[in-house]
């Protein structure tokens, strides 16, 4: 009898322009993105829910813009002119609603980036004007800030989306898993972050991989179906 291993190996993101799927879900975000240097006031706000390839859309225009990332909660102890020295992408900016040294820090870099010239792409999950930021003088320089929403996903997305998670995670599911949790799970890409973390974890060791009896058992415990729900 053979012994199957279990590895936890990490997964690693592939976030280069290449593995950006474009649907109609995104390809009007993708089209604000990409005309960066033309953007008005050199600004722009990147809104969709979690999962929803905020964060790989920035990286990619990191890549092309040459700028920094960081998580807006850490700008508090950043070095903003080192920031400011070139285009810089503020990742969840709605986090930082109501947090004054966070919040002036933000005020701090975006005069200083826009001063000198640079860009700036912003994250959130909502447009700027739910953010109940504190400071005024912040605030209003947000809600002034052109919006790029990305949508809900379409089934081609979504199919898109799972087989990139699963290909992060060095996983090759059975050709019918795909289409199976399309059909079944929720149309959230933070529900697909789930379900592939949970198959995962539920597939090592075993023999046959990814199954679409394993993806059914994993929406049951997930709750996103019920496990007596027919195929």
């Amino acid at each position: 009898m053979s012994l199957q291993l279990k590895f936890d190996i990490p997964a690693r993101p592939a976030l280069g322009r290449g593995d950006f799927y474009v649907t109609q879900s995104n390809a009007v975000a993708l089209g604000l993105v990409d005309t960066w240097p033309n953007w008005p006031n050199d600004k722009l706000v990147l809104v969709g829910p979690a999962g929803s390839g905020k964060t790989h859309l920035a990286h990619v225009w990191c890549a092309e813009s040459g700028g920094r990332m960081i998580a807006a909660r850490d700008l508090a102890g950043a070095d903003v002119p080192t920031l400011a020295d070139g285009p810089v992408c503020i990742e969840d900016v709605e986090e930082i609603a109501g947090i004054s040294d966070t919040e002036e820090a933000l005020f701090h870099l975006h005069n200083l980036v826009l001063a000198n010239g640079h860009s700036m792409l912003l994250t959130a999950a909502r447009a700027p004007t739910a953010w109940d930021i504190h400071l005024p003088d912040l605030a209003s320089r947000m809600a002034g800030t052109t919006v790029a929403k990305m949508a809900a996903p379409d089934d081609i997305l979504l199919s898109a989306v799972l087989a990139k998670l699963f290909a992060d995670r060095q996983i090759v599911p059975m050709p019918d898993v795909i289409p199976y949790l399309v059909r079944w799970m929720p149309r959230s890409f933070e529900a697909a972050g789930q379900v592939v973390a949970h198959l995962d974890t539920e597939a090592l060791g075993t023999p046959k991989g990814v199954t679409r009896s394993l993806a059914r058992t994993a929406l049951a415990e997930l709750e996103f179906r019920e496990e007596t729900a027919s195929d």
